[in-house]
């Protein structure tokens, strides 16, 4: 589904009084690995490792400075912005942010529809029923009405409404309480079983990523590291940078 060749992603920082001279910062440094229609690959690493910015170039919301990105075996710069936005959605890691204050649920969730020529009203209720909330109790509330996880459902039912085939989920469930997780968790993999969805799962949790994940690709610094089985890098990872990263998660102590 998802072939990443020596992606790379380069920032010009801004300059500073000490220096004339603008800092240049590799967010994805000649990353390359592929995701097989149907799984879910977690990218994991630590903060600052280049995990949403590889997302974010994945979800064409930004461009790389080198390499390429295939979806089915084409070149994503070559594929028109309004149908590479009906094949690929993202869930953003902040529900509080992603859903526009003004716009009710129902607007929110018709939102895409629209933009395609799609608005049907059968659609949100049908994605509304998908991520568990009642069409006529929520869709005429507003976010601040919702809960976080409440929310967090909104924004899925919206990447779903025009059924892609690829998700970008960044860290959809770190910015919610721990009670919550898991129905958020099990949602998404729901989701995935009954849309057949492939998916990019970015998470900084290696416990998160061995439940929600088929594989898993760790990322340090820009750079793919280790790749493997889920099960396989939680219980022999090769790189001391993953050994890490385990001893660091008390969930897989």
């Amino acid at each position: 589904m998802i072939q990443v060749e020596n992606l790379t992603k380069i920032f010009e920082a801004k300059k500073s009084i000490f220096s004339r001279k603008a800092r240049l910062i590799r967010a994805v440094d000649n990353a390359s690995f592929e995701i097989k229609k149907g799984e879910i690959l977690g990218l994991v690493g630590e903060s600052g490792s280049g995990k949403t910015t590889c997302g974010r170039l994945l979800a064409r919301l930004l461009a790389p400075t080198l390499g390429k990105i295939l979806l089915e075996g084409r070149d994503i710069s070559e594929i028109k912005k309004k149908e590479f936005s009906k094949k690929v959605q993202m869930i953003f890691q902040d529900p509080y942010e992603s859903l526009n204050p003004r716009f009710t649920v129902f607007e929110a969730v018709v939102e895409p529809l629209v933009i395609h020529g799609m608005k049907n009203k059968k659609f949100v209720y049908e994605a509304l029923k998908t991520v568990g909330l009642e069409p006529e109790e929520f869709m005429h509330r507003f976010p601040h009405e919702l809960s976080g996880g409440q929310r967090q459902r909104v924004a899925i039912a919206r990447a779903l409404v025009i059924n892609p085939i690829f998700l970008v989920a960044d860290e959809p469930v770190s910015m919610l309480d721990v009670s919550i997780r898991a129905g958020i968790m099990n949602l998404v993999l729901d989701v995935r079983k009954k849309f057949g969805l492939t998916m990019l799962f970015i998470t900084h949790d290696l416990a998160v990523a061995r439940y929600m994940c088929d594989r898993i690709a760790v990322m340090r610094r820009g750079k793919i590291v280790e790749t493997g089985r889920a099960e396989e890098i939680i219980s022999n990872p090769c790189e001391e940078y993953t050994k890490a990263l385990i001893a660091s998660s008390p969930a897989l102590i």
